[in-house]
């Protein structure tokens, strides 16, 4: 073989030697990083099973849940001697949606295992924020109050935080409302006729009447005696200063807005209402630990039991006193508003 055919040879040795170094590399990178991949899949996966855990996850078979005098709705274990939970919301909130999504689950489970009593409060901070954040609270507290009629609140209370608008979008359609109660098994008319009428009387109150007592109000009290005035305190001067609320008379609005006013006089200091949600363990506001499912299910476990502030519609009707162990007493109408309260 002449120098020139040895050179070549060398050539082709060192190019094939210098292949096989480069595909070993290569094949050194894929197995790191598809390793990593494994690994990243592997947190991942723990990661989620720990996030589902926390939350609760699954069905699970509810509680009894009932109503009472003041629209609210209580869901415990029969004979249940837990700890109180109430949860004071709304169902345009942001911030509500966030809480129910974290938590809602571990809730109900709690409740399930009778190792919680959960009371719902649903409230409209956004009366009187014009439309179309006043009109979608409101319209969304009144049908969960009317799916409380049917004894499906805290479904009817899931799919409506599901199927929250977003701020500043138009929601929560009287054709909606009414699917969804569909969906939850509400299958009896009298639903659909109150949501219908509470629909009109919450486009009413937000669009109509809202706007006029504002007005009137804050050329008369200024608008920082506005911005401390509970709802149903201004409301009441707006009747003593021409105003009309009749129109609200026995509907599940009123209702609403009346939680919201309560509220405010229920609670002092450091537990005041400050806005939704709220959430209240005993009697005693939580912070942000009511954000987080784990946090939530150990301030249960090692809280003392309670007792609802309210009485059961049920306790009512069969010829109780109306006053419960805080004495919230308050109207339960039964049937949709009248043709008059809706004009």
């Amino acid at each position: 073989m002449g120098k020139a055919a040895r050179r070549e040879a060398r050539e082709r040795l060192k190019q094939q030697r210098l292949k096989e170094q480069q595909k070993a590399k290569r094949n050194r990178v894929l197995i790191v990083v598809g390793a990593a991949a494994v690994v990243v899949a592997l947190v991942v996966a723990v990661g989620y099973f720990v996030v589902m855990r926390d939350r609760g996850g699954g069905d699970v078979e509810l509680p009894p849940q009932a109503l009472q005098t003041d629209g609210s709705v209580v869901l415990a274990e029969d004979g249940a001697s837990a700890p109180v939970l109430e949860i004071y919301a709304d169902y345009q909130c942001p911030a509500c949606k966030q809480f129910e999504t974290a938590t809602g689950s571990a809730i109900q489970e709690m409740a399930a295992a009778g190792e919680v009593i959960v009371h719902y409060r649903p409230v409209s901070i956004f009366a009187l924020r014009g439309e179309p954040l006043g009109s979608n609270s409101l319209r969304g507290g009144a049908a969960a109050r009317a799916a409380a009629d049917a004894g499906k609140f805290v479904e009817y209370n899931d799919v409506l935080f599901e199927n929250q608008p977003a701020e500043g979008d138009a929601g929560f359609s009287p054709d909606e409302l009414k699917q969804w109660g569909e969906e939850v098994g509400i299958d009896d008319p009298a639903f659909a006729e109150r949501v219908d009428a509470e629909a009109e009387v919450a486009d009413r109150f937000a669009q109509d009447y809202a706007p006029e007592l504002l007005e009137k109000a804050q050329g008369e009290l200024g608008a920082d005696s506005i911005n401390t005035m509970p709802v149903t305190d201004l409301i009441a001067w707006g009747d003593e200063n021409g105003v009309d609320s009749s129109f609200l008379d026995d509907t599940y609005v009123r209702e609403i807005l009346e939680s919201t006013g309560a509220v405010n006089g229920r609670y002092e200091g450091e537990n005041a209402f400050q806005g939704t949600p709220s959430v209240y363990l005993n009697g005693a506001k939580m912070g942000n630990e009511m954000y987080s499912a784990s946090s939530l299910r150990s301030a249960v476990a090692e809280a003392e039991p309670g007792e609802p502030q309210s009485t059961p519609a049920e306790d009512a009707e069969d010829g109780g006193d109306g006053e419960g162990s805080g004495g919230d007493a308050g109207a339960t109408p039964s049937t949709p508003p009248s043709a008059d309260a809706k004009e």
